[in-house]
C-alpha cells in the first residue's frame, strides 16, 4: 500500500483536467490584456477596432480589439467578470467548447460592427465576450442545473440587455464609455454557439477528445 492522493479517474477526473484547462485560457487572456495596457496608447491605437483601418486590411484589429482597454480601470472591470463567470461555469464546457463560444462572440461582434454599425469608429474591451460566456452559460444550465436557476440567469442576462437597448449603459458604469451593442451581439454569438454545442456538436467533441 502506497501513501498519496488517489489518482481520479472516470467523469471527476475529465471535470477537473477541464476546470484546469479553462483557468489556464483565462490566464492567458488575462495576461495578454495585462501587457497590452502596460504598452500605453500607441499599443491601443494600433490594435483597436478602428472601422477605416479595418476597411483597408487591417483585419488583425478584429481580433485584438477585444484583448485592449482603455484604461486599467477598464480592463480591471473586465478582469473581475471574466473571475464571476469562471466561478459560475467552471465545468459547463470543455476547453475546446470554450473556445468556440469566445470566437463565436467575437465573431458576431466583428460581422454587426462592420455592417450594421456603420456610425462607430472605434472600440476596445473584452465586456461583449463576457456577455456571450454568460448567454453560453445560461444555455448550459438549462441542461445541468435546475430550471429555476437556468430560469433567474436567463432573465437577468436578457432584463440587462433590454435596459441598455432601452436606457444606455447602466448608472454604475460610471463616465467611461460603453457600446452596449456589443453586449447584445456577444451575447447572441455565445448564445448561438451554446446551443449549436448542445444541439449538434456534442458528440462530435467527444469523439474528437477521444482521439
Amino acid at each position: 500500500m502506497s501513501d498519496g492522493l488517489p489518482l481520479a479517474t472516470g467523469a471527476h477526473s475529465d471535470k477537473v483536467i477541464t476546470r484546469q484547462q479553462g483557468l489556464w485560457v483565462i490566464g492567458l487572456l488575462v495576461g495578454i490584456s495585462v501587457l497590452l495596457v502596460c504598452g500605453g496608447d500607441p499599443v491601443r491605437l494600433a490594435l483597436r477596432y478602428e472601422r477605416a483601418a479595418v476597411l483597408h486590411g487591417e483585419y488583425w484589429r478584429l481580433l485584438t480589439a477585444h484583448m485592449v482597454h482603455v484604461s486599467g480601470a477598464h480592463l480591471l472591470l473586465n478582469v473581475l467578470g471574466l473571475g464571476v463567470l469562471a466561478g459560475l461555469f467552471p465545468r459547463d464546457y470543455s476547453l475546446s467548447q470554450w473556445l468556440l463560444i469566445l470566437f463565436a462572440s467575437m465573431a458576431a461582434i466583428d460581422v454587426a460592427f462592420v455592417f450594421y454599425e456603420p456610425q462607430l469608429q472605434w472600440y476596445v474591451g473584452l465586456s461583449g465576450v463576457l456577455h456571450g460566456i454568460m448567454a453560453a452559460g445560461a444555455i448550459a444550465w438549462w441542461r445541468h442545473e435546475t430550471k429555476p436557476m437556468a430560469l433567474a440567469l436567463s432573465l437577468m442576462l436578457v432584463a440587462k440587455l433590454s435596459w441598455e437597448q432601452l436606457h444606455g449603459a447602466l448608472p454604475f458604469s460610471g463616465d467611461m464609455p460603453v457600446v452596449v451593442d456589443a453586449h447584445l451581439y456577444g451575447a447572441m454569438g455565445g448564445a448561438a454557439a451554446g446551443i449549436c454545442i448542445s444541439l449538434f456538436l456534442q458528440d462530435w467533441f467527444s469523439r474528437f477528445r477521444s482521439l
